[in-house]
């Protein structure tokens, strides 16, 4: 675990502390994972205390899987209990599942920060869509769950766009469930144990590929920040049940479209954020600005191998450059 400053690091905890009771408070509201709540604010806790952007998105999407592994347990328990969960969908869809939870992560090492950040926002936005105008259950195409080769395709998308976005799959999974005639209340309590067959991969998964990874918030295992976690899961539980009681006090549709521009709002932002990062030079790399003085960009490239070598300051670098010419006798124009 990355070394912890606790007095430097009191403001991110406290932070942390509020996005998990705003969290909480949301699931039980609109009855969703915390996962479209926690990575927004994870992501903006992590960006506002100066982490580094090549990391920031990853590490919140793992620390956010990290505590869907708690809340989906509970919930799906507490279906349970009601005879709501249906195991055998949960059985017979969960290998794919993980094989789509393991393509994501794969997809996940391989991508850096600013895509992954496009990819969360672009699911925001459908998920923003759905709730502003979607309505579960209102469709339906089949009297019986799909099986076979629509199974494993539909499966192994939740499954890699959910690990993806640090989120439980339960929207998709409850919308794919009602489609296919699943009555909506068994969906839902479902959905709960795909997040957790989701988030257990998910998090442990995100843990080992950011193993060795530079950069990472203080407290953190690979990309999954444990003091974020116990911190939001520890919230959470005390805010869900507030949320859940708010809820039936309120009219959902309303609800439904104050979280549904929340979520349009999150996904300009993290748009805007990943535009600005892909747009605007690295200012770690002076030697793209200096490259306008030199006379032939070939000579850029040697300025920018030497500033990474040498460490020293874009003079220093075209002083070197210079001396390089003359011992070469100059170069051509």
């Amino acid at each position: 675990m990355a070394g912890v400053e606790w007095a430097e690091f009191l403001p991110t905890l406290l932070a942390m502390l509020a996005a998990g009771l705003f969290a909480g408070f949301a699931a039980g509201i609109f009855g969703i994972g915390g996962g479209f709540v926690v990575v927004p604010a994870l992501y903006a806790i992590f960006t506002v205390m100066g982490g580094d952007p090549s990391v920031t998105t990853h590490v919140a999407i793992g620390t956010s899987l990290g505590t869907i592994i708690v809340t989906s347990l509970r919930s799906v328990q507490a279906h349970a209990r009601r005879g709501a969960v249906d195991f055998e969908v949960l059985k017979t869809w969960a290998p794919w599942i993980v094989l789509g939870v393991l393509l994501g992560l794969a997809l996940a090492k391989s991508i850096d920060g600013e895509s992954l950040t496009l990819v969360f926002a672009i699911g925001v936005f459908i998920m923003g869509l759905y709730m502003m105008f979607g309505r579960a259950g209102a469709l339906k195409i089949a009297d019986t769950m799909p099986a076979g080769w629509l199974r494993a395709v539909l499966a192994t998308f939740v499954g890699s766009f959910a690990s993806l976005m640090g989120i439980g799959g339960g929207t998709f999974a409850i919308l794919v469930m009602t489609l296919f005639g699943k009555p909506i209340h068994s969906a839902i309590a479902t959905a709960a144990g795909f997040g957790f067959i989701i988030a257990v991969p998910g998090a442990i998964g995100f843990a080992i590929i950011g193993q060795g990874v530079e950069g990472l918030p203080p407290g953190s295992v690979g990309y999954i920040n444990v003091i974020g976690l116990v911190a939001i899961t520890a919230m959470t539980a005390l805010t869900a049940p507030a949320g859940a009681f708010v809820a039936h006090k309120m009219n959902p549709a309303l609800l439904k479209r104050v979280f549904a521009t929340y979520l349009m709002f999150t996904t300009g932002v993290m748009f805007f954020d990943a535009y600005k990062a892909r747009v605007e030079p690295d200012p770690t790399t002076p030697y793209i600005a200096e490259a306008a003085t030199l006379k032939h960009f070939d000579n850029a490239v040697l300025e920018r191998e030497y500033q990474a070598l040498s460490g020293a300051p874009p003079e220093e670098g075209l002083s070197y450059y210079e001396a390089t010419q003359r011992s070469d006798g100059g170069a051509s124009e």
